[in-house]
């Protein structure tokens, strides 16, 4: 039986569950693909800081309700600093997204199968996506696949 695909959740997929505009409808099918058993979600304390941050009390009871196992939500490491210290180092995000680039370290070194987000200006971008895998290889890491839920749930439908 071919195993269940773990996607790494940042804050923007939580946040586009509410989204009146476009992300709403591709965010709301992955939650119902993951509860068919189609996927396994995971994150980390990053996307919980973000949330608590200022996001609005709805969507950080959703958050809490979707990831209310321990193991789904993992705290970072230093081997997660220092992976993203090296894409800050490369250039690929500045200091300020730091956040963004402990996103992909994360989900590196968790060998999670995905990263899902509606972030296209520092993750979901052809340019970053290969600078991110650059550094990882040279870094002795797996390369990750950055994508949105739409391009993940959508790309082989025809």
């Amino acid at each position: 039986m071919k195993p269940v695909p773990t996607l790494y959740l940042d804050t923007s997929v939580i946040g586009g569950y509410f989204d009146e505009d476009w992300q709403r409808i591709p965010t709301r099918e992955l939650w119902r693909q993951m509860e068919l058993g189609c996927f396994r979600f995971v994150t980390s304390a990053v996307t919980r800081e973000e949330l608590d941050d200022g996001a609005p009390q709805e969507i950080r009871d959703f958050y809490g309700r979707t990831f209310a196992e321990a193991e789904m939500v993992f705290d970072i490491t230093d081997e997660m600093e220092d992976l993203a210290e090296a894409y800050i180092r490369a250039g690929i995000v500045s200091e300020k997204y730091t956040g963004d680039a402990l996103h992909v370290a994360a989900c590196a070194i968790a060998r999670a199968d995905f990263l899902v987000s509606w972030n296209f200006t520092h993750l979901v971008n052809v340019r970053r996506r290969d600078a991110f895998n650059g550094v990882n290889l040279l870094q002795g890491y797996p390369p990750v696949r950055i994508v949105s839920p739409k391009e993940l749930l959508y790309e082989d439908n025809r």
